[in-house]
């Protein structure tokens, strides 16, 4: 392995480069000022090499790329200095149509999000064979069949089903396997993946990793594999560019930048991940790590188990009994009725106080479970007891009344928050509905000290939701949940698609949330590492029933079902 490993490197090192980027400078105009995002950027991707490029969002990593394949915005775009070269070549000199000749034939790109880069009127076989008829000479008989052929190649389960399918019918795995496919059929010189596995399950995310590495050693095309996340990275480029505010900050194989990093920005996206191996009291940030604030101490066994010992000696809060879920659909007008049970049969208590983690892959019902608590969705079957108050069994009215108990905290904090409130209305809008406070005023006050408690400032108040990087968004959105004073919270997804560093800051934010107000979390997510971080017990779900209860750490240090190590396994562990 090792002379193997050495060969690829010399290889890579004595080959020209396919594509050379250098002292790239780069800016947006935005009235008479020029905002300078990419500083002197320099770097090469060489032949039949993964390259990674990580980094927190705004670091410049897709800005870079987009600059590559010429898709900034030429309006308002201000190149001071720097070339890129493809194969030798000039690719800022090169006009509109010479680029498109280039672009999904030559350099091809997976974006971030499938479902928005897929056309949703269009069948996915026909966008497909689209490409393949735009950039070669084949007939639409061979472009149907070079598609089917791509889609065995990118391991689709039912290629002639996916053909002729829709992207809404199929998941989000399959739609990334679409777009891979797309991206592959002119067998490119050079793939450029933008974060093609944020917010897919671990699993999901595994095999779309394994099939890039084995589609590269096939093909033998490069590719230049951007991310936030720095064990992800690791675990399947050549090389690694960490990039901060606009600049290369460390560059190395990917090996020295995970085993050794000289950088202390490298560090910090390193340490801010939630370890497999202990759990400290407090996740470290970027912000802290690069003001040399000392790591929190771990929490001990015993700590942590006095802690457990007192949560669980109450009354539980929260007490679900033989709950289901069961949606019905027809395969045609007589057809017969099928049946899919989203959740299946299940029991479980939560405990004040306490962080229930809910752990599965995408369809395994976890979202579906935690709308029967919130009664956002009515079971089929079963009960819901809050404070031995059966929620099934509650009027309307009366349910309004028990929102302002049971709140929850959104995955994507930007769709959830209106975009034509401001950030003062969005929070002050819920107290003024649930009657709390005198007078706007005293609203306005508790807005503003909200937003303190969640790490922003009080001239935010008056600002829009567009005004706001991801990670502020979900800060505002949790000052709007935490603002009717709950007593159980769902947070349906509310970290997955957001940087290490602000994941870091948002799960510290909870816990401290936690702790000052007494809330109760049922904690759903797909990632399994930061699901244990937060959470005092574990329920893993598949298929709409319980794998696997536990306590937290026993549970990943022991898992007793297939299914809960398979989700383990998937978390990226680096090199």
């Amino acid at each position: 392995l090792f002379f193997s490993l050495l060969f690829c490197t010399i290889y890579i090192v004595q080959n020209s480069p396919l594509l050379t980027v250098n002292n790239l400078t780069l800016g947006f105009r935005k009235q008479h000022e020029i905002n300078t995002v990419l500083h002197n950027i320099t770097f090469s991707v060489f032949p039949n090499e993964i390259l990674g490029i990580v980094g927190e969002s705004g670091s410049g990593k897709s800005v870079t790329n987009l600059a590559v394949l010429g898709l900034l915005p030429k309006r308002n775009t201000d190149i001071k200095s720097g070339e890129i070269l493809f194969e030798g070549k000039s690719l800022l000199t090169k006009n509109e149509k010479e680029l498109q000749k280039i672009r999904g034939n030559e350099i091809s790109m997976i974006f971030q999000e499938p479902m928005s880069s897929l056309n949703p009127s269009m069948r996915c076989g026909k966008q497909v064979t689209e490409v393949l008829l735009r950039h070669t000479n084949c007939t639409k008989q061979e472009a149907k069949e070079e598609t089917l052929r791509l889609f065995n190649q990118v391991k689709l389960p039912r290629p002639e089903a996916t053909f002729k399918a829709y992207p809404h019918e199929i998941s989000g795995g399959q739609k990334q396997r679409v777009m891979i496919a797309m991206a592959i059929a002119c067998k490119p010189k050079l793939l450029i993946a933008d974060e093609p596995t944020t917010a897919l399950d671990v699993t999901v995310q595994k095999e779309i990793i394994l099939l890039l590495k084995d589609l590269q050693q096939q093909t033998g095309m490069s590719i230049l594999f951007i991310s936030h996340d720095l064990s992800l990275v690791s675990e399947i480029a050549n090389r690694v560019l960490v990039m901060y505010r606009g600049k290369i900050v460390e560059e190395g194989s990917a090996k020295a930048i995970f085993k050794t990093p000289k950088e202390d920005y490298t560090k910090a996206l390193i340490y801010a991940r939630p370890s497999t191996k202990e759990r400290l009291a407090k996740l470290p940030t970027v912000t802290d790590f690069l003001n040399g604030k000392a790591l929190s101490l771990p929490v001990s066994k015993e700590t942590r188990s006095q802690e457990h010992e007192r949560i669980y000696s109450k009354t539980p809060l929260l007490e679900i009994k033989n709950a289901s879920k069961e949606y019905y659909s027809k395969v045609s007008f007589f057809g017969k009725t099928e049946t899919l049970k989203a959740v299946n049969d299940v029991s479980f208590k939560i405990y004040e106080g306490e962080t229930l983690g809910l752990v599965g892959e995408s369809g395994c019902g976890k979202s579906t479970l935690g709308n029967l608590i919130l009664q956002l969705d009515n079971t089929t079957f079963g009960s819901i007891f809050y404070k031995g108050t059966d929620l099934t069994a509650l009027s309307s009215k009366a349910l309004r009344s028990l929102r302002k108990d049971i709140q929850i905290i959104f995955q994507d904090p930007y769709s959830s928050l209106n975009p034509r409130l401001t950030v003062g209305r969005s929070i002050t809008e819920a107290m003024q509905v649930h009657k709390l406070y005198k007078n706007s005023s005293e609203r306005k006050m508790e807005a503003i000290k909200l937003l303190e408690e969640v790490g922003l400032l009080p001239e935010h108040f008056n600002r829009y939701p567009h005004e706001f990087s991801g990670g502020q968004r979900q800060r505002i959105g949790i000052a709007r949940t935490i603002a009717v004073r709950p007593k159980f919270i769902v947070c349906d997804e509310s970290v997955s698609a957001l940087d290490i560093s602000v994941q870091a800051q948002v799960l510290n934010l909870l816990n401290t949330l936690k702790t000052t107000y007494g809330f109760t979390y049922l904690f759903i997510s797909h990632d399994l590492a930061v699901v244990k971080y937060i959470s005092d017990r574990l329920l893993v779900m598949r298929n709409g029933i319980f794998e696997e209860t536990g306590e937290a750490d026993a549970v990943y240090e022991n898992p007793q079902r297939a299914y809960t190590k398979a989700l383990i396994d998937a978390i990226p562990k680096g090199i």
